[in-house]
């Protein structure tokens, strides 16, 4: 999850007007492809998340809530858990998550079919929320996951095709955009001049292109190295937390077309 960065993030001198124009919509508008460009270290990030589900998440107000967990509690030194599993889950393989199929490097047990069991070496009150980061997404066999998203094309580390999947739990609540394309350039000059011609809806880059109409553009909250730019034809979520502001991995998700 990425915090607030509050740099000077547009040489054109309009951040602050880019700042009150950040999109919002209360009923997201289901269509169309999201195209984004990314440099290297955000690109296999915003893959993860857009194949693979955690056991929870942290949603776009800043509220902690379950994914393929449903609940959860632990004894009361935090260091044993139980996690209630949602039913019904498929990987992209059409196999069944379960609790036979959890993957996480702590020490784990299956409880029953839909219950697991983690241990820790030390307490740890924040597991939940701990389980929220891209790196604990669930993968099946050959990588599958279970995300709203399946893989249609990947070149590893350049460019990532999508398409959402027809039916998923997560219907109606995320994954507007009937496909999602990451593309990974290393230049951030290059990342501008895409985003500035049209090429791409959203780029993390922290200078918009000197010929670009900052009036078309959004500023969205990211963290202290990278910066998001947004096209105004992209809608976030009505809501966006303060305290722990919106995850822009998890756009393919949580933004819709305008």
């Amino acid at each position: 999850m990425m915090g607030i960065d509050r740099r000077a993030l547009f040489a054109s001198g309009a951040a602050a007007a880019l700042m009150a124009a950040a999109g919002v919509s209360a009923a997201p508008r289901r269509g169309g492809r999201l195209r984004a460009a990314l440099s290297a270290d955000l690109f296999d990030q915003a893959v993860s998340c857009t194949l693979y589900e955690n056991l929870t998440e942290i949603g776009a107000d800043g509220t902690l809530r379950g994914a393929l967990a449903t609940d959860w509690t632990s004894e009361q030194d935090a260091r044993v858990w139980y996690f209630s599993l949602r039913k019904d889950v498929i990987f992209h393989d059409e196999t069944d998550f379960d609790a036979a199929t959890v993957a996480l490097p702590f020490d784990l047990s299956v409880k029953d079919k839909h219950l697991i069991k983690i241990t820790l070496e030390s307490p740890n009150p924040n597991l939940p929320y701990l389980l929220a980061h891209p790196g604990y997404g669930q993968r099946g066999a050959d990588g599958m996951g279970t995300g709203i998203y399946q893989l249609q094309k990947l070149d590893k580390g350049r460019h990532f095709i999508a398409n959402r999947l027809q039916e998923h739990w997560k219907s109606g609540r995320a994954g507007w955009f009937d496909s999602v394309e990451f593309v990974h350039f290393s230049s951030e000059a290059v990342r501008a001049e895409a985003l500035r011609d049209g090429l791409v809806d959203v780029a993390d880059i922290n200078a918009l292109d000197s010929y670009a109409d900052p009036r078309d553009f959004q500023l969205i909250y990211s963290g202290p190295v990278h910066a998001f730019v947004a096209s105004q034809a992209i809608s976030l979520p009505a809501t966006v937390g303060k305290v722990w502001p919106l995850d822009n991995l998890r756009m393919s998700e949580r933004w819709s077309a305008a």
